[in-house]
């Protein structure tokens, strides 16, 4: 279908803009935390507050209105792992928190290029042990997990879980990852082609992304880098793909999700048609975005509370 008409005029909005991978690091990370004003005033929850784990690894806890204890969401912030923060996805994980009725753990890991592959990987692996760990302490249930994340966010979370089942836990209810980066750009899909340009991220951007992630070009092969990578995906934890039309990342995702059910895992798989890469962050001013956020917390509902 052609690209939603809402999504068309974000897009028309940011005409003239620089594109990402032509900025300096520093500049394109202002450009996308300036995106903070532009986003519809997430959900409310009981309250969020920020905590130093292992005295250098910031999290902020999300708490939604009820009684706990309550499952626990670790997430994982995208953009690339070089841009973005805790703050730009602070309405995100309020609205997950909220619509799910979860405690949302989200994860301030270290960035490239200062922190090369795999830095972030590690300290996402940390913070997961250490809410799984302490989940009690601030009104969480350690049997109920789930990893959670947009674009490389996604990555970080699929992962995760692999290390997790490979490391001794601890165990997971599920991972949810939303239109993730899941493969090197080496290995060329029909959408890299397809969504090279015009649609917000472009292949370009993409390139200068994982180039300042890895340090060693022998990484794009590390299935902890590249996860579609990996040569066994059995025992992982029940999988919430999402994927847009117009994203360079859509056949990754939707290719590891086929993998993954192929190796016994229960996939759910969602395309939003009409979409591009980075639509969940419209909640409240795209329809689909909204639509994509109620699906995600339905299926959150069904893992977290079966």
């Amino acid at each position: 279908m052609p690209v939603d008409a809402q999504i068309q005029a974000l897009l028309d909005k940011g005409t003239g803009v620089p594109a990402t991978h032509t900025l300096p690091v520093a500049e394109a990370r202002r450009q996308y935390e300036a995106r903070i004003s532009l986003m519809a005033p997430p959900a409310p929850i009981a309250s969020a507050s920020d905590r130093m784990i292992d005295n250098n690894l910031r999290v902020r806890i999300y708490t939604p209105h009820g009684d706990g204890p309550f499952p626990l969401i670790v997430f994982f912030h995208g953009s690339g792992f070089v841009l973005c923060s805790i703050e730009t996805h602070d309405g995100m994980c309020r609205n997950l928190a909220a619509g799910a009725g979860a405690i949302v753990v989200s994860v301030d890991y270290r960035l490239a290029p200062e922190h090369k592959f795999p830095a972030g990987l590690d300290d996402c692996v940390r913070a997961t042990r250490w809410a799984a760990a302490n989940a009690t302490t601030f009104g969480a249930d350690p049997s109920r997990i789930v990893v959670a994340g947009d674009s490389a966010g996604g990555n970080l979370a699929a992962v995760t879980a692999l290390r997790l089942r490979d490391e001794g836990g601890p165990s997971l209810r599920g991972q949810m990852l939303i239109y993730p980066v899941l493969d090197h750009y080496s290995s060329v899909t029909q959408s890299y082609i397809d969504n090279a340009d015009g649609y917000g991220l472009s292949r370009d951007t993409m390139i200068w992304f994982w180039d300042h992630y890895l340090d060693d070009p022998k990484d794009a092969a590390n299935p902890h880098a590249a996860p579609l990578r990996a040569t066994d995906l059995r025992g992982l934890p029940a999988a919430f793909i999402t994927s847009a039309e117009y994203d360079p990342l859509r056949d990754e995702a939707e290719l590891y999700a086929k993998r993954l059910a192929e190796a016994g895992t229960s996939v759910e798989m969602l395309r939003y048609d009409g979409m591009n890469h980075g639509f969940l962050f419209w909640v409240g001013r795209v329809d689909k975005a909204t639509e994509a956020m109620t699906d995600a917390c339905r299926w959150l509902k069904t893992i977290l509370f079966e």
